[in-house]
Order: structure tokens, then C-alpha cells, then sequence
């Protein structure tokens, strides 16, 4: 580092399909302000609108500090999986003032993977699989070996995510309002969720567009429910997602050759975290068969913890500093 930085702050963002988390630190580790707005992945958004997300988070904390000067900023976003995507995006951010630090260092763009993956473990050798809105995996060796997936839903092999799960609840309501599918709670649940009267309506108003695509989200938490009701259909639901999640780590510690090593698979995202047992136990399970030395553990904190110590770590903090933000912003519940 040159020049005077001892008034400095780092900035770390993870932004996500449903929220963008952005915290302030300084050199020790002592987080001087938070700040969270909506979704900023590229995926869902146009690169300018994420930008300006991002923009804002950022505006926020600077307020929030008093507009000290920043040394680093590092952001960690859903859907930036290629390097013409991180091109792209740093194109989008030259001509914002955080987008170099005060002296002189770029603004670092990466995967939110990277940041839960460093939420959940410190070991060289991990995989790390979310499921939260979407879905994605991601798995790394000490000796610089990545296994990662493109993560653009079922063009690049996927299944499973919040928003997809809310699709499924539809599309199984649906079948079984008409007669191709099996009886199902969900039937009756969806609709009672949108404050519609039948399925029928609620095609017709996604349709339409009088319900926005976004409206999926809201449906989720109904394959759970209905679970916990004894559904087969929901339960069939939620037990191919849990197929899924390790399916991911599998391939990710195939891959890399680690399938037969005591390796951290660190699970988190807002499905995932919302701690469903049938789902949770179905991983685990499954992943015991298949990969019998992997060790399971799921994150319920919020991986910008793992974006302020990839950010930290980026200007080589002492390990204090990485132990203060670690305390600051554990998951507590």
C-alpha cells in the first residue's frame, strides 16, 4: 500500500437474485455500517441496473461513514460466471468513484459463490453449493483448480432454486386441478397464497402479466408446507432437490478429484438456510452415499461475512481483523 490510509474503509458487496448485502470495514475488522437493497444479479437485471444497485449500497455506506476514502472495494455477484461477464461489468463501474480505491486498486469482481464459500470454511480444498433464488456450486483446491457451472438455469442443466420451486408449485397445482396430475394440497394452497380463487385465475393472471414473474417467489415456502402436511407430490418436490444440491457437490469434487478426501461441503442460500429437515436430511444422506468423507455444514450467516474477509484478506489484514468482522457478523440465532 502507498499513501496515507489509516482514515481508510474497505467495502464488500454480495449481491444476489433477491438482495443485495453491502458492509463497510475498516483495517481492524470493525464493521461501520451495513447496508441492504434489492437484487443486483446481472441474471435477472440489465448490467446497468445491477450497477446501479450496487451504486446505491454503496452511496449508503459512504454516508454512513462520513465519505472517508476507500482503499478497496470487492464485489461478489450472482451470475457473473464468465470473464466476458466480469469484463463487462467492469466496464459498467469505470466511471464510478469507488471502482479504484485511494490508492489506485480496482475494484475486484468475482462470483457470490466465492464469498459463502469463504462464509462457511477456510480449508484450500471446499465446495460450496447455494440454493437460494437460483442454484449454483462451486468447488476449489489449494492448488488453484476450480470447478465451477455456468448457473443460467435449465439451458445449463439446472433444477432447483426459490423461484424455480414456486414455478413447480404452480405447474404441479395446475396438472392436478386439470386432471394429468396427481392430487395435491398445492391446488388449494396457491391460489389461497396469491388471493385468487382457483388455479385457473392465477394462470390467467400470470399470463397477462397482472402477476409479475416475481410473484414465484412468493410460492415457495409452499412445496415446504405442504410437505409438512404429508403431500407426496411436494414431498417428491423437495426430495429431487435435494438430488439435486448433491448432484452439484459430486460433480464439483469429481471434477477436482477429491470425491474420496475429507472435504467441506458448505451449503447456504435462503432455501437451504430456512432449515427444512426432509430437505436437509436428504442431502446429507445422499451425500454420505456418494461422497462418504465429505462433511456437511450449513451457513445461516449472511455471506457478506465471506465478502468482507475475501476483501479484507485482498489487502492483507491480520488475522485479528479477520476474527473482528467474523464476530461482527456471525449469524447469531
Amino acid at each position: 500500500m502507498t499513501g496515507d490510509t489509516t482514515d481508510a474503509i474497505l467495502i464488500a458487496i454480495d449481491g444476489g437474485g433477491s438482495k443485495t448485502d453491502g458492509v463497510a470495514v475498516d483495517l481492524d475488522g470493525t464493521v461501520l455500517a451495513q447496508a441492504r437493497l434489492s437484487g443486483s444479479s446481472p441474471h435477472f437485471l440489465d448490467v446497468l441496473s445491477a450497477v446501479n444497485v450496487i451504486d446505491d449500497v454503496i452511496r449508503t455506506l459512504c454516508a454512513q461513514t462520513g465519505n472517508r476514502p476507500i482503499l478497496q472495494t470487492n464485489l461478489y455477484l450472482s451470475s457473473i460466471d464468465f470473464p466476458s461477464e466480469v469484463a463487462e461489468f467492469a466496464d459498467a463501474i469505470a466511471d464510478k468513484p469507488w471502482s479504484r480505491g485511494c490508492t489506485g486498486n480496482a475494484a475486484l469482481i468475482g462470483n457470490d459463490m466465492l464469498a459463502l464459500l469463504r462464509t462457511g470454511t477456510r480449508e484450500p480444498d471446499a465446495v460450496a453449493v447455494v440454493c437460494g433464488t437460483g442454484i449454483n456450486c462451486l468447488g476449489v483446491r489449494g492448488d488453484g483448480r476450480h470447478a465451477g457451472f455456468a448457473a443460467l438455469g435449465t439451458i445449463s442443466g439446472d433444477w432447483g432454486g426459490g423461484r424455480f420451486l414456486g414455478e413447480q408449485a404452480l405447474w404441479h397445482a395446475a396438472r392436478a386441478a386439470d386432471g394429468r396430475g396427481e392430487p395435491t394440497l398445492l391446488a388449494q394452497m396457491v391460489p389461497e397464497r396469491l388471493g385468487l380463487p382457483d388455479v385457473a385465475a392465477v394462470i390467467e393472471a400470470f399470463h397477462f402479466r397482472r402477476l409479475d414473474e416475481e410473484r414465484f417467489a412468493d410460492l415457495t415456502a409452499l412445496i415446504f408446507d405442504a410437505t409438512d402436511r404429508g403431500d407426496a407430490v411436494a414431498t417428491a418436490v423437495v426430495e429431487r432437490q435435494a438430488e439435486e444440491i448433491v448432484a452439484f457437490a459430486v460433480a464439483a469434487l469429481t471434477r477436482l478429484e477429491l470425491l474420496d478426501d475429507a472435504v467441506p461441503v458448505v451449503l447456504g442460500g435462503g432455501v437451504l438456510a430456512a432449515g427444512h429437515r426432509l430437505l436437509l436430511d436428504g442431502v446429507e444422506q445422499r451425500l454420505a452415499q456418494r461422497a462418504p468423507k465429505a462433511t456437511m455444514s450449513l451457513v445461516r450467516s449472511r455471506p457478506v461475512l465471506g465478502a468482507a474477509l475475501l476483501t479484507l484478506e485482498t489487502v492483507g489484514a491480520a488475522d485479528s481483523a479477520l476474527d473482528t468482522v467474523s464476530a461482527a457478523l456471525a449469524y447469531r440465532g
